[in-house]
């Protein structure tokens, strides 16, 4: 008779937001499989306690209350990466300020389900010393890294060739070029396969999530750059593939909803019982790839450069984007000067010291405020917005 698995206890970084509300989906639909010790916001404290309530068994904290120190929030948060009683941390906060959890976690030795790419993008390096060093591993809940995670097992490294990201293309994917300059937020945030939130939909617009992506599985699966490649997939089925030196490829597909990947990462190395509908294939009839545009995402090329160089190029380059995609969403930056602003920034930042924490934590305040500042920023383009 087999046995049963034991309940693994989780630690969720970024409870409020679209992964971290799948996250708690699956828990209290597998309750005999997950258990939440830990939720941690940043700053909706009305948004923590509706999921808090729905989990009185979980400590719930907030990144950046309201009141009180905020040395003692972080604090306790790294406390939290850090408690023995936690089987596994979640990390699905947006951007940067996942990194300082996600090395306290590594420390600690803990396995980590990740959601946030920029982790990866800006401190690769440091991240894989740390799972080196302390047995740690790293279960990618972005869907295109787990499809590449799950056609790996059981393979032998010396037998990949390259590994192929597909993207949809987002909304603009058929848009004439001269068009871009009139792209609305409605319309950037207008996704034709996946719901996400703002920011991550925003990159996949100017497909800048794709070289996220690419930075992110050099590190994850300690491929060389040359060999990640990334083509167009409009339909969003096939969420990634894997080439092999006999010239097989293998490739993952699924509905384009997030629980899937999500799952895979939690209850590793086991698969869990109907967590979303197979694909019906003869429903879905041709499935279409088509050559990245470099003219029409420019980002993917971009990104490339950053991770190349290394450093803590791929942190200004994410700094950069962060901060250009949230003055593009607050009405300060046309669409189509998002790309250009992390171009500028990555150009002319100033060569990076020794990779450390600190390095890399001001690598991105200094890209952010170039941003910011930049000649061609918010207070000439202020005025040409569209009312």
């Amino acid at each position: 008779m087999k046995s049963r698995p034991s309940l693994r206890r989780l630690a969720l970084l970024g409870a409020t937001g679209s992964i971290g509300r799948q996250v708690c989906d699956l828990v209290e639909r597998y309750p005999d499989r997950f258990a939440l010790h830990a939720l941690v916001a940043g700053s909706d404290a009305a948004a923590l306690e509706v999921v808090a309530g729905r989990h009185p068994e979980a400590h719930a904290l907030l990144a950046n209350p309201a009141a009180g120190d905020p040395d003692d929030a972080a604090r306790a948060i790294d406390n939290v990466m850090r408690d023995p009683e936690v089987d596994l941390v979640v990390i699905a906060a947006a951007g940067s300020a996942a990194l300082a959890p996600t090395l306290a976690a590594l420390e600690a030795g803990k396995d980590i389900a990740l959601a946030t790419k920029e982790v990866l993008v800006m401190a690769g390096e440091l991240v894989r010393e740390r799972m080196r060093r302390h047995g740690s591993q790293i279960f990618p809940i972005d869907s295109e890294h787990s499809a590449i995670w799950q056609c790996l097992w059981g393979e032998k490294e010396r037998a990949v060739r390259r590994l192929i990201l597909t993207g949809s293309g987002g909304p603009f994917l058929r848009r004439p070029l001269e068009s871009l300059a009139s792209v609305t937020i409605a319309e950037a945030l207008a996704h034709p396969r996946w719901k996400m939130g703002p920011k991550i939909t925003v990159d996949s617009a100017t497909m800048m999530n794709k070289g996220l992506e690419v930075i992110e599985a050099h590190f994850l699966f300690d491929v060389p750059y040359q060999a990640i490649e990334v083509i167009v997939h409009p339909e969003s089925v096939v969420h990634s593939m894997v080439e092999f030196v006999d010239g097989s490829i293998k490739a993952q597909l699924g509905i384009p909803d997030m629980h899937l990947p999500i799952a895979v990462a939690l209850a590793f190395p086991e698969r869990l019982e109907g967590v979303a509908m197979a694909p019906d294939m003869a429903k879905l009839g041709q499935l279409s790839f088509e050559a990245l545009d470099p003219h029409r995402y420019p980002a993917v090329a971009l990104a490339r450069e950053a991770g190349e160089r290394g450093g803590t190029a791929p942190a200004v380059l994410n700094g950069a984007n962060e901060e250009a995609v949230a003055l593009f969403l607050q009405g300060q930056r046309r669409f189509e000067e998002i790309v250009p602003s992390v171009r500028r920034a990555v150009e002319a930042a100033p060569p990076g010291e020794a990779l450390t924490l600190e390095a890399v934590v001001a690598a991105d305040r200094w890209a952010r405020r170039h941003v910011r500042t930049s000649v061609d920023g918010a207070s000439r383009l202020r005025s040409k917005l569209p009312a």
